[in-house]
């Protein structure tokens, strides 16, 4: 009995362990392995994309970059398309998803996410000469260019505007500058860099919602110690003057504020 009773301890102890090791955090993994990949798309100026040599880069993936660096590892990023990018995760074909994943309730049902590292609020932008739109109020009337089936054409809907169909932001922005409409209403952060691009562009931002959606770094569930390194790293980075410094490369603005 004792023989048998000492087996069933055994027994019971290496399947301990063997659930201890499928628990193991991802952290320990990366850091064994010595490389955090990272799942994006690189076909999403100014975000990820690749240059006129071929090279992969953007302000996230030289966010992924930072992050690596600072949990002693080498960033390896691994592309894919949008619709299939978080589900990369599932499959383990990498560690984390940085690509303006939004934190949305039913992601976190199923994802973990780091702290915000960037935020996204919807402006309203009219051409330079336009002094009759100041607010979102003033939209009421008036018409303005959107994608008829963008987040942005409900907001416009919603003050009362008479949308303008477009195929997206360079068009719509396209009839405010030839006055065919008298606004927009689009993603600060495509607006910066559209300016960054074309500083003499006749358009500017009269107003900015308050609400903002916030993008972080997309992880498994229950990781609290990679979630905790993710989030040590980016606090440093914008400690330090590194997240300024790959912003305003990108924007010409720093996007933390």
């Amino acid at each position: 009995m004792k023989a048998l009773a000492t087996l069933v301890i055994a027994g019971v102890m290496q399947l301990g362990f063997a659930h201890a090791a499928l628990a193991q955090d991802d952290l320990a993994k990366i850091q064994s392995a010595g490389v955090l990949k990272i799942g994006t798309e690189g076909t999403y100026p100014p975000f990820t994309f690749h240059n006129a040599s071929g090279t992969l880069e953007g302000f996230d993936v030289e966010i992924g970059q930072e992050v690596a660096k600072r949990l002693k590892v080498k960033a390896q990023f691994v592309e894919g398309k949008w619709d299939g990018l978080i589900a990369g995760i599932d499959a383990n074909r990498y560690d984390a998803v940085i690509n303006q994943v939004g934190i949305t309730e039913a992601r976190q049902k199923k994802y973990d996410f780091s702290e915000p590292y960037i935020a996204s609020k919807a402006v309203l932008i009219v051409n330079d000469k336009n002094s009759s739109i100041k607010s979102f109020d003033d939209l009421k009337g008036k018409k303005s260019a959107h994608s008829l089936t963008s987040n942005y054409a409900q907001i416009a809907r919603k003050y009362g505007a008479e949308i303008v169909p477009t195929d997206g932001f360079n068009q719509s922005i396209d009839l405010v500058v030839q006055g065919r409409a008298d606004a927009t209403i689009n993603d600060n952060l495509s607006y910066l860099d559209f300016k960054k691009h074309k500083p003499s562009a006749p358009v500017k931002i009269v107003a900015t919602e308050d609400n903002a959606e916030k993008s972080g770094v997309l992880i498994r569930k229950n990781n609290p110690e990679l979630k905790a390194a993710i989030d040590k790293a980016l606090e440093e980075i914008k400690a330090d003057g590194t997240y300024e410094r790959i912003s305003q490369k990108y924007f010409g603005a720093d996007v933390s504020k």
